[in-house]
């Protein structure tokens, strides 16, 4: 027979399941909604949109899940900050999740007009900002303080970029009025990716969180 404690474990281990899975869903759309721009592919683009409410209702039964082991087993000490942290986690995702749908929309107005230029930084941006949010999402399975950290201080690389794309939009804009409405969509989009590498930052406080109970300011 399973003591509470096997029992404990079992239910934390399937909420830390469930938040990789929802992070591997955010990370599939982020790359699905760049796909979309890039291939100009609006079929794509309205998947997107349209599994983001997968994404949400796993947010919130992983929510509920979590209440539920806070009521029930009445954690302390580290099994409370994992449950926390994982809830932090999991809005954090789902905020991403929001950014991949932004990026979703943006193509699909995008892919209707001719296109203001080559996409050469936002690809680069986009894979960057991928490659961030994979990686934390090992941080998390292996609870790697040290990995965490290191993966925030590359948001940096993501800022550079978006700068040089503001840079470079706002001098579209600049030179030819009829390039505003496109510029502008670009530059929405550009922000979603960071503000998606910024959430990254974010979910590795938590992980520095959970393995130190200290409050990190990693940005």
């Amino acid at each position: 027979m399973a003591t509470t404690r096997t029992l404990f474990d079992q239910e934390l281990a399937e909420l830390k399941s469930g938040v990789v899975r929802m992070g591997s869903m955010v990370e599939q759309a982020i790359a699905d909604s760049m796909r979309a721009l890039v291939d100009r592919d609006n079929a794509l683009a309205k998947m997107v949109i349209a599994r983001d409410q997968d994404v949400n209702e796993l947010h919130r039964q992983l929510r509920e899940r979590a209440f539920m082991i806070m009521a029930t087993q009445q954690p302390v000490a580290r099994d409370l900050r994992l449950i926390v942290s994982f809830q932090h986690m999991v809005l954090e995702l789902e905020r991403m999740g929001d950014h991949a749908v932004g990026i979703a929309r943006a193509a699909l107005r995008l892919n209707d007009l001719p296109q203001l230029k080559p996409y050469v930084d936002l690809p680069k941006m986009a894979e960057l900002t991928e490659l961030q949010v994979h990686e934390i999402l090992g941080a998390v399975i292996e609870a790697d303080e040290d990995r965490a950290r290191a993966i925030a201080e590359r948001d940096d690389e993501v800022d550079v970029l978006y700068h040089k794309i503001w840079e470079e939009l706002i001098r579209y804009m600049v030179d030819d009025p009829t390039n505003v409405q496109r510029a502008a969509i670009l530059l929405f989009l550009a922000k979603d990716l960071e503000r998606i590498a910024d959430r990254v930052t974010n979910i590795a406080e938590d992980v520095v969180f959970l393995h130190t109970g200290r409050i990190v300011e990693l940005s």
